[in-house]
């Protein structure tokens, strides 16, 4: 069983955005955009033509299910 790397919004935010950024490496996605609030983010990854704002926690699921199917 894998260990969390975040214990806070804030750590999960910043794990969200390395992952993301290791999903673009891996040629997985086209780009994704974070968008920064105080208090939160918002993230934005392309698709074809539409992008639409996910969650710290949806993008990181989004982003670890992509890099964990890359890895196998």
């Amino acid at each position: 069983m894998s260990t969390s790397k975040f214990h806070d919004g804030y750590s999960l935010a910043d794990t969200t955005d390395e992952l993301g950024k290791q999903a673009l490496k891996l040629g997985l996605i086209p780009s994704f955009t974070v968008r920064f609030f105080a208090d939160s983010r918002e993230y934005f990854i392309a698709h074809d033509d539409k992008s639409e704002a996910l969650t710290p926690e949806e993008a990181y699921l989004y982003f670890k299910k992509l890099v964990e199917k890359a890895e196998k």
